[in-house]
């Protein structure tokens, strides 16, 4: 499911979209674009940021200074690690990198790492233990590579982290803590999240209703996992796993009661405060928790008679990637909302905070092919056959609140995210994009299949 537009776009003219062609280079990638690959890189320490552009049979490395000017590359052959994924990167302290090359049928990773300085590079090869696990994500933080994995057999979760070419194992065993189900049966650990599968949330970024709508999300800080479970309506789960200590904290946050049970619930955590939201389809609660104390800082009721007076743009549903259309009042808008999965969004610029409030869901329909006129050479398809149509739907508000948590009516400004989206809609020979955030704005990398160019753009969350 693609990532909903918000409102500005609607309204917004291309000319209120631009951005800036940093830099270019040309590159050939031969027309094996489905063979190619491209991922962009901060190193944090010294802010040079690097690009890792994979064809067929080669690999060219650049590195820019932190004004994006070409200070090296580094282009070499893929001899030893061809049919396998480019799976993420980290820094040494000396500053070169090292790319994670992943096959899933030899279930391992090959650790390269490259030295610019004389061009020569060093392998090793890693065996992912998935066996006995499974692979929920990985993600780069602070120069580091990690790996988060599910036990199959145990109630735990394990984290690889990747860090001067060492794998250090951290082991988090979560049998010792009590988890029910969203009727208040007890549950495992483990049914919990195969139940509910773990989304994680990009730090820093805008993180869109299909994904924040998952029940259970995990926030990865530096050196610090958040985990949040939200399959009770009457609560949510929270653990805090310190990455060091290996420490795991638990804290409950009860959710907002209303007049009746709810439909739909879900939370959302950013910067030591969570964000709650309860719906059915005759109101909506919505509460901001302080994350150490449990102490609500904000609380809002809204009923199906009422005006929502924290919402800075009207009242939305989108169905696929059609243009949104406007609900007429409050009470449309709840009965849409309370069948889907609810969810929230809190993303932070440098001036304001920006909370998307809604939800998504999808209808699986089955359609006979009787009647309909189409293409079927080789009779492939008998009169009585039926194929299976997934329509994905989305309700969605957005509110902007001010870095001290009070309401604005401040005009709403397209987010990068949102640029990009728009961008690559719109550019069909901008392929392979990748997206780096930066601390004031974003990258997008792409290759440019007609100038044959990997170029890198700048977008920020400004009206420009």
């Amino acid at each position: 499911m693609k990532r909903i537009f918000l409102f500005l776009f609607l309204i917004s003219s291309t000319a209120l979209l631009s951005q800036t062609v940093l830099t270019s280079y040309t590159i050939d990638l031969k027309n094996e674009i489905g063979q190619s690959e491209i991922i962009t890189g901060e190193n944090t320490a010294t802010h040079d940021v690097f690009v890792f552009a994979a064809s067929a049979d080669s690999l060219s490395i650049l590195k820019y200074n932190s004004a994006l000017f070409l200070r090296d590359k580094f282009v070499t052959s893929r001899q030893y690690i061809k049919n396998r994924s480019l799976m993420g990167y980290s820094f040494s302290e000396d500053g070169n990198p090292t790319l994670y090359w992943f096959s899933k049928e030899e279930k391992t990773i090959i650790l390269i790492k490259y030295y610019l300085e004389n061009k020569t590079s060093r392998a090793l090869k890693f065996q992912i233990p998935l066996e006995d696990n499974y692979l929920l994500t990985q993600y780069q933080k602070d120069n580091n590579f990690y790996l988060l994995m599910q036990s199959k057999t145990k109630q735990a979760l394990t984290a690889f982290v990747f860090k001067n070419g060492m794998a250090e194992e951290r082991f988090f065993d979560f049998s010792s803590f009590k988890f029910i189900d969203r009727k208040t049966q007890p549950r495992t650990f483990n049914q919990i999240l195969n139940e509910n599968p773990i989304e994680k949330m990009d730090s820093g970024e805008y993180n869109p209703l299909y994904k924040v709508s998952a029940k259970s999300k995990i926030y990865t800080l530096p050196n610090r996992l958040i985990l949040t479970l939200d399959q009770s309506f009457r609560k949510t789960q929270l653990f805090d796993i310190d990455l060091e200590s290996l420490e795991i904290k638990e804290k409950t946050f009860m959710k907002p009661i209303g007049n009746k049970n709810p439909k739909t619930t879900n939370s959302f955590y950013h910067e030591n405060k969570l964000y709650q939201i309860n719906v059915n389809g005759d109101e909506l609660l919505f509460d901001i928790k302080d994350y150490a104390s449990g102490a609500s800082i904000k609380t809002f009721t809204v009923s199906k008679n009422d005006t929502i007076r924290f919402s800075n743009s009207p009242l939305l549903m989108q169905i696929e990637d059609h243009e949104p259309k406007q609900l007429k009042n409050t009470a449309k808008f709840l009965k849409v909302l309370s069948s889907l999965d609810a969810g929230l969004s809190v993303y932070k610029n440098q001036k304001n905070l920006f909370i998307t409030l809604g939800g998504s869901g999808s209808d699986l329909k089955s359609v006979s092919l009787n009647g309909f006129n189409f293409n079927d050479p080789f009779g492939d398809f008998p009169s009585n056959s039926y194929y299976n149509i997934e329509t994905n739907y989305s309700a969605f508000f957005e509110s902007i609140w001010t870095k001290k948590l009070e309401l604005t009516q401040e005009k709403q400004e397209p987010f990068a995210a949102d640029k990009i989206y728009y961008f690559l809609d719109s550019h069909k020979e901008a392929v392979l994009p990748y997206t780096l955030k930066l601390s004031n704005y974003t990258i997008l990398s792409y290759y440019n299949i007609i100038a044959k160019q990997l170029v890198l753009r700048k977008f920020d969350d400004k009206l420009n």
